[in-house]
This record gives structure tokens, sequence and C-alpha cells, in this order.
């Protein structure tokens, strides 16, 4: 479907050329929607030709408009012109055949990306990267949603996108799960706590904080600085001396990690499923840790890196006006830094990677500046051109959240209340639907609770801090993934009145539009542009914007316009026929968010 942009780019080209014997690029060609105070849908600013042709701009849009009204084939209705700007009212017509066009096309919106050997592009995108010692929390819901929007956007912009996570299941905060579980675990596993794994797990990371802090006080009292206590508590010398176990494959140690991970991993799938988020390729720190120490190790041999009297690695990065960045400790074990480096280095084996994304939040821009160099240091190709899409943080209105302390909002808690709170809020709305069972009343309540929680996080401009507060997402009315949906079910309950969609032939015949369905048409006409520019930004954002304009736009048109009842019957199959792509298209839009629409609300 060509569009309207693309149309007013050729005949203006055509006009400038026939009136001023100008050239024009596209770029002098600069179109934009009508200011509201104008008649018009859309302006041409004319000043890029002013000069050339000699005339005042008022003239010169005048010349233009004229010139297009005769020779347009109809597509300018008519046009004002007010100084350097020429205001087009396009043909109700044209409007017409693009709603056509817009039902045609079962993929509408999607886009087509090529690259100069006609392979289709390829992205991986990395997000949500837990840690294996905690379940996920609402910092991981942003992350998780984010991420996982964001690889639709771009399948929709026609990337091949691969959705990945990489598993922190090493380190010393797995060991303090694991110390805590042996020595005040008493053997209590998933199945007789009752408890989901990642729970369970995390309980005895907030056990180990506990103890630990009560060792620190007791040292301190005993006459020890605080910085030393923290280092000599026994705990954390046992952690540490746990891990050196594990790296160096002590079977027991190794044993114990293989059994508690394997429950972690079991409470972060259904997580996963129940948020409605996949991944294409997972890949664990622990297979990918020994990747990065070789090549920290052939970097230290080729003196891109040098070693500490105490024996740990450094990469200096003061010519690249950083600091110096620690690679191995003293003791040989590996860094976040260090896995990071042989990931990137498997994936893009496996992989014949165009573009990394690493959905990771903003306190992490400074890790992620530092491994984009060291892996240009390293030698490899794609070291440049990595993207860390940086989001800001989510906090609660009680303030920020802390894993050590338990205090963490827990992602499977947070489901739980959103969806108990879309099944009460939405008791008696549900109650007037007939025939409906209870089964089908809680997958309503399941799909609207989810869908606020999603949608609230999502049309946050991802960069921003947010606040996240639940009562105001569940809300039907205003900004927020309810509304949508229940605009959406709307739709569906006319178009289930209406037994069949009205022939298309009797629109043929209607040669005007009223404001409220040109302005719906024109609002359908700008999602591919939506589409593109998310994918661009990298913003789901833009998406939640525009399905909301797209919302306000339908219910103000159902509150004006008659729609089953119109006794014209070209009218009337032009409503129906407007009302069943802007569902088509809400409900794309909200897929992009990974929102799932209702039927009926």
């Amino acid at each position: 479907m060509n569009s309207l942009e693309e149309k007013l780019n050729s005949l203006v080209k055509q006009a400038v050329k026939a009136l001023y014997d100008i050239d024009a690029a596209d770029a002098q060609i600069q179109l934009q929607k009508t200011r509201p105070e104008f008649e018009g849908n859309i302006t041409l600013v004319v000043f890029p030709f002013v000069k050339m042709a000699r005339k005042a701009p008022a003239q010169v849009a005048a010349e233009i408009g004229d010139w297009l009204t005769a020779n347009g084939e109809g597509l300018i209705a008519r046009f004002n012109a007010v100084q350097g700007f020429l205001n087009l009212v396009i043909d109700d017509v044209f409007w017409v055949k693009q709603l056509e066009a817009i039902d045609a096309d079962a993929h509408y919106g999607k886009g087509e990306r090529r690259k100069a050997n006609g392979e289709q592009p390829l992205m991986m995108v990395e997000y949500s990267s837990p840690n294996t010692n905690k379940p996920l929390h609402l910092g991981h819901v942003r992350n998780n949603l984010l991420g996982y929007s964001i690889a639709k956007i771009q399948e929709a912009n026609g990337w091949k996108v691969v959705k990945t996570n990489i598993v922190n299941d090493r380190g010393i905060h797995i060991c303090k799960s694991m110390l805590a579980w042996l020595k005040f675990g008493n053997g209590e596993t998933p199945e007789s706590s009752g408890k989901k794994g990642d729970h369970l797990i995390g309980d005895y990371y907030v056990r180990f904080d506990k103890e630990y802090k009560a060792q620190i006080a007791e040292l301190m009292a005993k006459g020890m600085d605080e910085e030393t206590a923290k280092r000599e508590a026994p705990l954390m010398l046992e952690a540490q001396e746990m891990l050196r176990k594990w790296e160096a494959n002590d079977p027991e140690v190794r044993g114990l990690w293989a059994k508690m991970n394997e429950w972690v991993y079991a409470g972060f799938d259904e997580t996963y499923q129940r948020m409605g988020v996949s991944f294409d390729k997972i890949y664990y720190e622990s297979n990918t840790y020994l990747e990065g120490k070789s090549e920290v190790e052939k970097g230290l041999a080729s003196g891109q890196f040098y070693r500490r009297e105490d024996g740990s690695v450094w990469a200096d990065l003061t010519k690249d006006g950083l600091d110096e960045k620690l690679l191995l400790r003293s003791d040989g074990t590996s860094v976040y830094m260090t896995q990071d480096i042989g990931t990137a280095k498997l994936r893009f084996q496996d992989y014949p990677i165009d573009k990394m994304v690493y959905v990771v939040g903003n306190e992490q821009e400074y890790h992620f500046k530092v491994l984009s160099i060291l892996l240009d240091r390293l030698g490899f190709p794609f070291g440049k051109e990595l993207v860390h899409f940086s989001y800001g943080m989510v906090e609660l209105p009680n303030g920020k959240m802390k894993s050590r302390e338990g205090t963490v909002v827990d992602a499977d808690d947070l489901m739980d209340k959103m969806v108990e709170d879309a099944k009460e809020i939405s008791k008696d709305k549900v109650n007037t639907l007939q025939g409906i069972t209870e089964d089908e009343a809680n997958e309503i309540a399941r799909k609207v609770g989810l869908g606020a929680l999603k949608y609230f996080i999502l049309k946050v401009d991802p960069r921003k801090n947010m606040l996240f507060n639940p009562a105001e997402s569940i809300d039907f009315n205003g900004n927020t993934g309810p509304f949508i949906q229940y605009t959406y079910a709307r739709i569906q309950s006319v178009l289930r009145k209406a037994e069949s969609l009205e022939s298309l032939k009797t629109i043929e015949t209607l040669r005007s539009l009223d404001s409220k369905e040109l302005g719906l048409i024109q609002r359908l006409c700008e999602y591919p542009n939506t589409v593109r520019s998310a994918g661009d930004d990298f913003s789901p954002a833009l998406i939640c914007n525009y399905a909301y304009a797209l919302a306000c736009d339908f219910n103000s048109f159902y509150h004006d316009l008659s729609i089953l009842n119109e006794p014209d019957a070209a009218k009337r199959a032009l409503r129906l026929l407007l009302a069943k792509n802007v569902a088509k298209v809400l409900k794309s839009s909200m897929e992009l968010l990974g929102i799932e629409m209702p039927e009926r609300m």
C-alpha cells in the first residue's frame, strides 16, 4: 500500500519541476501533519523552494497548491496557503480506498528488511539475566516486558530476532544461598515446603544476609572496624571458600549447586510462562565464564591487560577516558565482565548476528561502555557495534527494593495481586455477560490484570525511572491497558451483533466522510510509521501512545455516530469496516506489547 506521503512526495517533485524547473531531493520535501487550527490533513513546507522560485513564500504555496489540485488525479480536494505552508485537504474518496487497503492487508503495519545479499538481518536481544539466588522481582518484570516487546517490535520491522537470556548461575551470591541452605535448611526442598524453588532459595539468600549482619555486629562489638568485620566474618569467608571449591570443580559443591539451581530454573520457567515472555536461546554463566577467562589470558599475553602484584588482572582504560577495570580477582576467580566477554564470543559463534542488543538497566551503562572497548581490544569486530538498551529503574510508592533484605516485590506475588484486583473490579461487568462460565470470567481477569501490569510499565518512556502504582494501572478509564482492552471488546460486541459485514460495494457510493470517520482512518494510516519509529527508537511506549490515541478516537466516534442503527447502507458498511479494522490494529499493537485481548469484558 503506497502511503499518502509517498504519493505526495512524487506529486510535489513533479509540481516544482513543472513550475520552477527544480529537481527536488527527498530531503527538500517536508510533509507534516496539519496543525489543528487550520483546515487540512497534511502540510507541505515550501520554504526549500522559495529561493530557487524567486517568489514570495505565500505565492509559491498557492502555485504548488493549484498545480496539485489540477494534476493530482483527484487526490487534493482543496488547499489553503499560510505564508510558506501549504495545507492540503485530501479527498474523502482517497481515505475510503486507504481503509479498504488496510482491511485487505493481513499483515498491516509489518515491514520487510533485507541485507545487500538479500538475506534477512539478524538481531539478538538479551533480557532478563536473573541470578539463581533469588526469585524474579518487579525490576525483572520491567526488564522482561521491555525485552520481549522490543523483540516483537523489531520482528514487525523485518528483523529476524533471537531472544536470549544469560542466567547468572555462579558466583559469590549463589554461594551465599547455598551456604545458608546447608547451615540452616535441614534438608528443606520445594516439595517438602510447598514453595516454588526460586522462592525457597531466595529465602536462604535473605537468611544469609541476616546471619552475616549479626556476625559483623558481634565482631565490631569486640573492637573490630566495620570494613574488617565485613571481610573477616566467618560466613563470608566460608562463602568465598565455597566459590573457590566450585571453580575447582569440587564434586560435593558442584552437586549441591546443580540440585539447587534446578529448583530455581523450574520456578523461573513457571514465572516466565505466566508473564508471557519466552527465549529462543538460554546461556549460562557457568558455561561462558571459562571462555571469558581464556580471552582475558590471551589479552594478558598480548599486552592488552596487566597483572598486579596480588595476582589480579586489570585493563587500563584511562586512555579511553575511563578508569582501570578488574577482570580476574587475585585468587583467579572471574567477575561479571569476564563472563560477558565469553558470552559475547559464544553468541557470535552460534549466530550470524548483525546487531546485538543488551536490555539492561541504566546503572550498568559504565559496564557496557567497558565491555564494548574490551571486545574491540580483543579483536572482536562486533565490539563497537553492540547496543546497550539502557532503561530506568522501577520503584514503588514506598521506595526502592533490596533483595538481600527481603524487601523486594516478588513478580509472582505482583501478578497474583493484579489478577485478583482485575477480578474484583470487573466482577460487576463480567456478571452482566450472558452465559459466561466461572472459568471464562477467571480467564478474562487474567488477561485484564496482566494487561494492566504490562501496559502501565511499557507506556512510560523506557529511559526514565518510573513509579509503579498497581491501583492506577487497573483503571478501566484513562491511559491504561484495561481501557484499550475494553475498547477492543466493545468493538467485538458490535461486530457480533452485525450478522455479517455489509457488502463493501455499497461503500463505493460514499463520496463524503464525517470528521470522526476521517479522523479514525487517518489514525489507522499512522500505524506503520508508528511501528517503524518504535523500532528505530527501541520504544514500546510509542506503541502504547498510539494504541491509546486510537482507542480514544474510536470511543469518540462510537459516542457520536450510530453504527448498527445507521439507516444509510453505505455509511453503515463503512462504519462496520472501520470498527473491524480499529479492532485489528488495536490487537496488532497490543501483541507487540505482549498483551492479550479479551473478546468479551
